[in-house]
């Protein structure tokens, strides 16, 4: 008993510290909106949950360090260095999945990365706290044992920040770190590769396993981001990414971590626990998601009735069928009477909203595999879907290969982005044939825009260009590459007022040609 009241006396002088500690941790570091850090069981001496704004300090460790440092110091430190991890490195969960990635490249190893990424992280926030903040940190590292890590570690930070912190690292590892330009955000990226380069060796033993001992601020988890964060860095990291199997390996790495919003919902990717989310289907909704397509729904037009609409003063030259006694006093004088002006009414064309879409995309052999190279034809496909799902409009899929083969996969008019990309990433690798049959019933029952991509290689090319230019529906075709069959297609749908063909040879055709195409043919003329 006496231990539990000696425990909650010790943490209630500290929480009276920190309240009066804490205008001025602000007040160097700027004002950041950081609310009250809060004491807790932390697995950090200090965290920082970037969710919700918020530090947490480990209240063991902080009374064990107390035993040989004044509390005061303490605690300025550890609020320094979470506080600089907030307001410097990572910034955001963007930045922490770059650097992670690039470890992740450099290292080949999960746990390696992670821990490499770390270290760099911490050494940026320190670096930036001494330096710029003048923090107390040195006051702290010098206290207590060290772990082989933070010796070296330690003694790269006696020659950044001048300071002795009795530290017995290597000093030809350390005066090779020195140089990095730590505090320049720009080149953290080639920073970091030099700081592996550098740090390797500690990072494992003889036998490629990891050491045990943590750096003093413990690991930086994923989990600490909230859903908007996540959605953000997703669609960053998915046009940064070198590859969709760079993104997958990443994401799957840190998917446990990382709560991605829209699970269990139509709209999102219809996941939960135990069922874990595609990667490769992931990768290309979020950058799809880069390229917003704007639509425009179908426009007014004149019903041919004229209604009232306005008043305006009668003149003795105009008819009396007009007049509105109600509004004139009963007198029938020019400039107090009033007549009614009449305007034609609109009503809406035969659709009153959006059109649905028919995604049509090839998935034939000489087509990319989405899975290990950025498919043009999966991007612009999804960019298309996602234009009209943003419009409350309907998005059916037909993925072919050889279709009068069985190699065609058909999703039916739904808003869900999950099967409607799941769909879109399905890869035949086969022959190249519609089932035309099927894809004009298809059309002519709904009625609905089709998207047509392809390389045109289609061996049915002509009979294709014939069946559509048949239809009511509005086509856009876009072809991928500059294969002879886009040519051909070209030639024969020139004359054709509902198709419109288009060209993606790189990514940057994406926005400037699928896009504007969209946009143009929903323009009714």
């Amino acid at each position: 008993m006496a231990t539990a009241n000696k425990h909650q006396q010790s943490l209630e002088q500290l929480e009276e510290l920190l309240k009066r500690l804490w205008p001025e941790v602000r007040r160097r570091h700027l004002y950041p909106e950081i609310p009250l850090p809060r004491f807790d069981d932390s697995p950090s001496p200090v965290a920082m949950e970037i969710r919700n704004k918020q530090i947490i300090l480990n209240f063991d460790y902080i009374s064990t360090m107390t035993r040989s440092l004044p509390a005061e110091t303490v605690l300025e430190a550890l609020l320094d260095h979470g506080v600089s991890h907030y307001t410097c490195c990572p910034w955001d969960l963007s930045t922490h999945l770059r650097l992670y990635a690039r470890a992740k490249e450099i290292l080949g190893d999960r746990d390696l990365a992670r821990k490499a990424t770390d270290l760099f992280m911490d050494v940026v926030a320190d670096t930036h706290a001494v330096k710029e903040r003048q923090s107390s940190l040195p006051e702290l590292y010098r206290s207590g044992a060290q772990t082989p890590i933070e010796e070296v570690i330690f003694a790269l930070y006696e020659r950044i920040w001048g300071l002795d912190l009795g530290s017995k690292g290597d000093p030809e590892t350390a005066n090779r770190l020195v140089t990095i330009p730590y505090l320049d955000k720009r080149r953290w990226m080639m920073s970091l590769a030099r700081f592996i380069r550098g740090i390797r060796p500690l990072l494992e033993d003889d036998n490629g396993s990891i050491p045990d001992e943590q750096t003093r601020m413990g690991k930086h988890g994923f989990q600490q981001y909230a859903p908007e964060e996540i959605e953000q860095a997703l669609r960053e990291f998915a046009r940064e990414a070198g590859s969709p199997e760079q993104f997958a390996e990443v994401f799957e790495d840190l998917q446990s971590e990382l709560e991605i919003p829209g699970q269990n919902t139509s709209e999102g990717m219809g996941h939960g626990a135990g069922n874990p989310v595609d990667a490769n289907r992931l990768y290309y909704m979020k950058l799809a998601e880069n390229y917003a397509l704007p639509l425009l729904k179908i426009p007014m037009k004149g019903s041919g009735y004229l209604h009232p609409h306005s008043h305006r003063p009668w003149e003795v030259c105009q008819p009396f069928k007009d007049l509105d006694p109600w509004s004139s006093f009963g007198k029938f004088l020019p400039g107090i009477t009033q007549i009614w002006e009449r305007r034609e009414g609109q009503i809406y064309g035969r659709k009153e909203k959006t059109p649905d879409c028919l995604v049509i995309i090839d998935s034939s052999g000489s087509m990319v595999d989405p899975r290990s190279h950025l498919s043009y034809a999966v991007l612009g496909g999804g960019c298309a879907a996602d234009g009209y799902l943003r419009h409350d409009a309907r998005v059916a899929v037909y993925n072919f290969s050889d279709a009068p083969a069985g190699g065609k996969e058909y999703l039916p008019f739904t808003r869900s982005r999950s099967l409607i990309y799941q769909v879109l990433c399905r890869y035949f690798g086969g022959g190249t044939a519609l089932d035309l049959e099927e894809v004009t019933s298809v059309a002519q029952e709904s009625e609905a825009d089709i998207f047509l991509i392809t390389d045109m290689q289609i061996t049915n090319l002509d009979q294709t260009v014939s069946r559509f230019a048949r239809l009511k529906n509005r086509v856009t075709a876009v072809h991928v590459g500059k294969k002879s069959g886009a040519l051909r297609f070209i030639k024969a749908s020139v004359k054709n007022q509902n198709i419109s063909v288009f060209g993606v040879n790189e990514t940057n055709d994406i926005p400037r040609i699928v896009l504007g195409s969209v946009r143009s043919y929903l323009a009714y003329e």
